[in-house]
């Protein structure tokens, strides 16, 4: 068994909602600190020697937008970085996990189209398992239906040619998918309780995921959703 620590990768400015959505991952995974380490994209550049550090990778969400025509400096050398991870992932050097934000990072290094043609607000959705989701090793565990949370402005359009979609629905097709065996994706996110989302929500009351004035209603709405299956990725994922 691979005794290295994983390492979560953080694209997010805020740093209020870096650290809890690093402790909503090691919730999940049943990690503590030492078992998933953190690095701040942000705010350094992916050490040279990450790949052969760590046994595998998760990345989180962020306010940024792979469509952003005017990318900073930071975004486009983050991006830069999460690009290296997939690769290695992708040929089976490591393993990620990448949701959220990472998606359409993943789409756009393989080939696929992000656009913000599937929007989804701030929420719980129903995802259903494809047959490919059925089978997976991760994703096999969970039912053929449930609930997750999303709040996103884009998604993946078209997916990368090698990509295997695992989880759909009719408001954003692509939910999930693998590239070859060792990278995942969700548009979702798998960390989230609703406690946690509502957290965040007040993070980014102002970020136009969904209207300020509506706040209560839509945390009320979040606090009463059903949300537990999706962790059970997370967990799977870890035990890989």
């Amino acid at each position: 068994m691979d005794s290295r620590p994983l390492l979560y990768l953080c694209a997010r400015p805020q740093r209020d909602a870096a650290e809890a959505e690093w402790a909503s991952f090691r919730i999940a995974m049943g990690r503590d600190a030492d078992g998933l380490h953190a690095w701040d994209l942000v705010r350094a550049p992916l050490p040279a020697d990450a790949i052969e550090s760590y046994a595998g990778f998760v990345v989180g969400g962020s306010p940024f937008n792979v469509t952003t025509s005017d990318k900073g400096a930071v975004q486009s050398r983050l991006e830069d970085d999460l690009a290296r991870v997939a690769e290695a992932a992708a040929s089976g050097a490591t393993r990620a996990m990448f949701t959220c934000y990472g998606i359409g990072v993943v789409t756009s290094v393989f080939g696929g189209t992000v656009a913000d043609t599937y929007p989804e607000g701030t929420g719980a959705t129903t995802v259903a398992l494809t047959d490919a989701g059925r089978r997976d090793p991760v994703f096999g565990g969970l039912p053929e239906r449930f609930d997750a949370f999303t709040a996103h402005k884009e998604g993946t359009d078209i997916l990368p040619s090698d990509a295997v979609l695992l989880a759909t629905n009719e408001d954003c097709p692509v939910q999930a998918y693998r590239v070859g065996e060792s990278l995942y994706t969700t548009q979702f996110h798998p960390e989230l309780t609703p406690q946690d989302f509502t957290a965040r929500m007040r993070i980014y009351r102002d970020g136009g995921y969904f209207d300020p004035s509506e706040f209560d209603v839509v945390a009320a709405r979040v606090l009463a959703s059903p949300v537990t299956e999706p962790a059970r990725i997370l967990h799977a994922f870890a035990r890989l």
